[in-house]
């Protein structure tokens, strides 16, 4: 293989840089916002890392052979305000990317982002950056995830790469298949002595437990497959019409809301706070069909529970919206236990999941995994291996800050596997 130089965009935690430099080839210029991340850069990869791409003149950039930029993904990501190239902070930087492209004509362009690019705006996002990439690259994409490659994360990304038609294409090229077949655990990189962790709150524990005595009341076979909205236990508010929050005080007030606990108030603020947190909205005329199955759905549950229910709700209803949710995402005829399984506190609610592999990390402390059996949550040092960064000699310097920075970078064992294949041309 060629040893050739790259430049490493949005560089974060560098991943991209272990990934190609694992393989021989050099780094000669990093680029990163963050000025934390910039240090950490530097102390892991032995190269000074420059600030603010769009301040920076491409002709100041040394040439190189490939760009590899995981260019923001929060513009195109479907938790986020999905702006796209509109973004006022971050839509542009896929536009200096072909600056530099059109300046330095690497021949190979090595990009990372959301798989939502793909469908941003109706399909007009893509279509401008596979114009723009296709007038002198010919260029692949796929969608692919690291538990494909045997590393416990499931973690859907895009990768697109590029070769200058002119160099030959993509000729030869498919991307790897990351076909592992063996059984994924998460046991696998936890570490049995971590110098730091964070334990599990009392209360968080205790909002475990209540939900755990939930599950003791049911068998396998009858777990809902659907998302919990304990809040719908009791209730029977119209909903499949007009959205509640519309109606008129004197219509609600003949109804219960949460927890069926009658609708009452004067005003109607008064009236509209009576009714579950998500039936509060007043922007749509209509619930989307999915709200009304998840709502349809809870209340015939509560139906043909209710004498349990009935017991087990005062134990839930002073819970943070949130955590009066619940999802067991665990499949069919599997025990109903949560102290051996892998938990996240989404807004969307609790989450459960077997421990086979992690969830993707995400930008956010409040959705760090936990591993009830251990009573804390994952480490940071445990996140680096799932981002296959066991090397990284020096992380950020707070918890909420290196999980941003997982949540936010390229992982390196998926990007290595494509390099393979893509940087051989003689």
């Amino acid at each position: 293989m060629r040893k050739l130089k790259f430049i490493d965009l949005f560089a974060g935690l560098g991943g991209f840089h272990y990934a190609l430099s694992d393989l021989g080839h050099k780094c000669v210029f990093a680029s990163e916002l963050n000025v934390e991340l910039r240090e950490i850069y530097k102390i892991n990869h032995g190269i000074y890392c420059n600030g603010d791409i769009n301040s920076i003149s491409v002709k100041q950039i040394p040439a190189h052979d490939i760009i590899c930029a995981g260019f923001p993904c929060q513009p195109f990501s479907k938790a986020g305000k999905q702006n796209g190239l509109d973004d006022e902070t971050n839509g542009n930087f896929f536009d200096k990317i072909m600056e530099i492209a059109n300046y330095h004509k690497p021949e190979y362009i090595f990009l990372e982002n959301v798989p939502n690019l793909k469908g941003h705006d109706k399909g007009n996002t893509w279509d401008y950056i596979s114009k723009e990439l296709s007038k002198k690259y010919e260029l692949a994409d796929k969608v692919m995830s690291p538990h494909t490659f045997g590393v416990p994360q499931h973690r859907s990304r895009i990768y697109i790469v590029c070769r200058r038609k002119s160099k030959g294409g993509l000729s030869g090229f498919s991307f790897p298949e990351g076909n592992y077949k063996g059984e994924l655990s998460i046991h696998s990189i936890i570490d049995k002595k971590p110098k730091e962790f964070n334990s599990i709150k009392p209360i968080t524990q205790r909002h475990l437990d209540v939900w755990q005595e939930f599950l003791n009341n049911i068998k396998p076979e009858e777990v809902p497959r659907f998302p919990i909205w304990a809040m719908e236990f009791g209730a029977d508010y119209p909903f499949e019409g007009i959205a509640p929050a519309l109606l008129k005080r004197n219509e609600l007030v003949k109804y219960r809301g949460r927890f069926g606990i009658k609708i009452s108030g004067t005003s109607q603020n008064e009236t509209i706070d009576c009714l579950p947190s998500y039936s509060q909205g007043i922007n749509q005329k209509e619930f989307p069909h999915w709200k009304k199955y998840y709502i349809r759905a809870n209340r015939e549950f509560y139906s043909k529970n209710k004498k349990w229910l009935d017991k087990w709700i005062p134990k839930i209803i002073d819970f943070e919206n949130s955590h009066q949710k619940f999802e067991w995402n665990c499949g069919n005829n599997i025990e109903l236990i949560i102290s051996d399984k892998i938990v996240q506190f989404r807004p969307s609610g609790i989450r459960v999941k077997m421990p086979n592999f992690s969830p993707a990390l995400v930008l956010t402390t409040t959705q760090i995994p936990i591993f009830p059996w251990l009573g804390r949550y994952m480490t940071t040092r445990e996140a680096a291996k799932l981002q296959c960064m066991d090397h990284l000699k020096e992380m950020p310097s707070t918890n909420s800050k290196a999980f941003r920075a997982f949540g936010n970078a390229v992982n390196v064992c998926v990007v290595k596997a494509i390099a393979q294949k893509l940087l051989i041309h003689d």
